[in-house]
């Protein structure tokens, strides 16, 4: 096939840019961070919080320098490649790809838990795969009407946190942020920084559409940075608004004050006005938006990464292949779906949420480290933005990251055996695959 043909089409701007960073991440608003208060409280979840910010600042703004510089699809992968040779490359593009692969179907469990309540003659799992066959399909018809989608979406989606906070604020009361703040002491804020990343995981994908983006030296900084600066804003918003209504059990436990609930924001307004009011009506309905943007957001930054690993060779080639007619990477973004269906039928949101936590911070320790060797082995690189304060900043998220990640593995060590089962098998299954290339 010729180069031309597996060419992704060049549409987007910044303000769409914009539309899928706040997208692939909104959803973390919703639902999923609140798991973290049971396990740290609110002071633990709020210090594993205040670190992940300082890491997320400073790993977007070095990986903005990256994705400037080598603007393809594979991102973190592209990246890596260059910096430290093939085989850094497919550990850093694995672990993109899983964080990818395992985030949708963490989100396609609560966007089944929200419909449900509307519609509960229907299975939270019918309903998943449904959303999860529905938004492949507009994947793979394009990527302009994919990203004017997103950009519809995530802008409900931020409007109606705006109004969640507005809402639940006139009822905060700081003595709810104090009560039980630390349940499960120090060991609690190590046991709640999955839950933390989650408020923010998946940022990066922008850099995954860099293939895609008209002037994305220019475009990438604005979409990327205005991305980030939003997220924070509405991640404190949002945890201090719901918490502070009636402390941290109020919205992490439902009725019953055993089972954990998906659903923080509807607990949190209940609890003010109750169930038949308005307010509560609104958040519930339309809080399916934050969700479907991330759902929507995280496939088609999947699709790009794996279309990549599939293009090189990492990957069989038929990933690596275009539609004909949509110039989208509609193979990687079918194979994408089958695989989190398959997660689905595993029941564990939590779980799930972890594994694709493994992957994200993988990604950011083998990013960093290529920004400082790239900087050293490569000064003369085009670098149209150069992160600020270098070599300060990279080291700072590579710091951070790398501590986050000893503390998930030490404290979910049958998800890191699950983990890095899944990178040595891949990693034994691309070396021989080379030395067979090779050989012939």
């Amino acid at each position: 096939m010729a180069n031309e043909e597996i060419q992704l089409k060049k549409t987007l701007g910044p303000l769409m840019l914009w539309g899928l960073g706040v997208g692939y991440v909104i959803s973390g608003m919703y639902f999923g961070w609140n798991l973290g208060l049971e396990k740290g409280g609110t002071l633990g979840l709020a210090i594993a919080t205040f670190f992940v910010i300082i890491m997320y600042l400073a790993f977007t703004f070095s990986y903005t320098e990256l994705a400037c510089a080598i603007p393809k699809a594979g991102g973190a992968f592209d990246y890596a490649t260059k910096a430290m040779g093939e085989n850094w490359g497919f550990i850093g593009g694995m672990a993109q790809n899983i964080e990818f692969i395992f985030a949708p179907p963490a989100i396609a469990f609560a966007i089944g838990a929200y419909v449900n309540l509307f519609i509960p003659s229907v299975p939270i799992l019918a309903i998943a795969i449904i959303f999860y066959i529905i938004f492949t399909a507009l994947n793979i018809y394009g990527i302009k009407a994919a990203a004017s989608f997103e950009l519809i979406i995530t802008i409900i989606a931020v409007v109606e946190l705006l109004i969640f906070a507005g809402s639940s604020l006139p009822s905060f009361e700081w003595s709810n942020l104090e009560k039980n703040a630390l349940p499960n002491g120090y060991a609690g804020i190590f046991a709640a920084i999955p839950f933390a990343i989650w408020f923010f995981l998946a940022i990066e994908g922008v850099a995954n559409v860099a293939e895609e983006t008209v002037n994305p030296q220019r475009n990438i900084i604005i979409g990327f940075g205005s991305a980030i600066l939003t997220l924070v804003i509405l991640c404190i918003l949002t945890f201090t608004s719901s918490v502070g209504v009636g402390g941290w059990e109020n919205i992490v436990f439902a009725d019953d004050g055993v089972t954990v609930s998906d659903s923080p924001l509807p607990l949190a307004l209940k609890s003010i006005y109750g169930e038949g009011h308005l307010l509560y009506t609104l958040v519930t309905s339309i809080g399916i938006f934050g969700l479907v943007a991330s759902f929507h957001g995280i496939i088609l930054a999947a699709g790009r990464a794996t279309f990549e690993f599939g293009r090189v060779g990492f990957a069989p080639k038929f990933l690596g292949k275009v539609h004909p007619r949509f110039r989208t990477p509609s193979n990687a973004l079918m194979i994408n779906t089958g695989i989190g269906i398959l997660a689905l039928f595993t029941g564990k949101t939590a779980e799930i949420i972890t594994i694709a936590c493994f992957g994200a911070l993988s990604l950011y320790i083998v990013s960093m480290i290529s920004i400082i060797k790239l900087r050293r082995n490569e000064p003369d690189l085009e670098r149209p933005f150069k992160v600020p304060f270098y070599p300060v900043t990279p080291i700072i998220a590579l710091i951070i990251s790398s501590i986050a990640f000893i503390a998930i593995t030490i404290y979910n060590p049958i998800l890191a055996l699950v983990y890095f089962t899944i990178v040595i098998v891949s990693f034994i299954w691309f070396k021989l695959s080379r030395t067979k290339k090779q050989e012939i």
